[in-house]
């Protein structure tokens, strides 16, 4: 049994998702209740890997319930979250945030989720204040940088300073497209219409299927022609 675990959980390290999730579905239940954890962690993360949300849920949930790690609950109740969030259960995915704020889990990480839910239901304000306070516990984190900046350009709001925290985020992480697309978008609410096309492009050229980026893109480009 240990040694099958290890070998799911080997397959997984080394991305080879499927595999993984073929050995890890052949174990029986253990009796052990750590153990069997363990088993329903790397189960739910290989289902979410291969974006098969709703059998991830059934396995993390398991993990929620029962762990006692700190560090995995809140990596579990995160991508709860976020899974909820993409399905369209928004009130799951405030609830998994809450509980992690709530009980004292306040990390960067975690106001960042709830930013970003936020922003998704047009509760445009109170995703800057948690965006501001994701920043002011990790001042260099990408994802609080390029959130920040992304909602105030949005809002048409401190273009400049958008444009500082796109400009770190993208420092950071130079080949990521939804950071490239923010430092897009906020140059085209700048009015800088050469730099924007730059970013949006680029931003494309890494992620052609999703459709925010693509609607920055057509309507970047599409100026950029007038």
């Amino acid at each position: 049994m240990a040694d099958t675990l290890q070998k799911g959980i080997q397959l997984y390290t080394r991305g080879k998702y499927p595999d993984a999730l073929t050995v890890l579905l052949s174990l029986d239940l253990p009796e052990d209740d750590e153990e069997a954890l363990e088993i329903a962690y790397y189960t739910g993360l290989s289902y979410v890997q291969m974006k098969r949300y709703n059998e991830a849920l059934l396995y993390l949930e398991q993990v929620v319930t029962a762990t006692t790690d700190e560090k995995r609950l809140e990596q579990c109740r995160l991508t709860l979250s976020i899974i909820y969030n993409m399905t369209g259960r928004d009130k799951l995915a405030e609830y998994e945030i809450n509980e992690l704020l709530e009980n004292g889990n306040d990390s960067c990480a975690a106001y960042c989720a709830r930013a970003f839910i936020e922003w998704e239901q047009g509760q445009s304000e109170k995703a800057v204040k948690d965006y501001e306070t994701a920043l002011k516990l990790d001042s260099e984190s990408p994802t609080a940088l390029n959130g920040l900046g992304y909602v105030l350009a949005c809002l048409d709001r401190e273009l400049t300073r958008a444009l500082s925290l796109c400009k770190r985020a993208v420092d950071i992480l130079p080949n990521s497209p939804a950071c490239l697309d923010s430092l897009g978008w906020v140059y085209y609410m700048l009015g800088l219409d050469k730099e924007a096309q730059t970013y949006i492009s680029r931003a494309y050229s890494y992620n052609k299927n999703s459709k925010e980026i693509y609607g920055h893109y057509i309507k970047i480009m599409k100026g950029a022609e007038g």
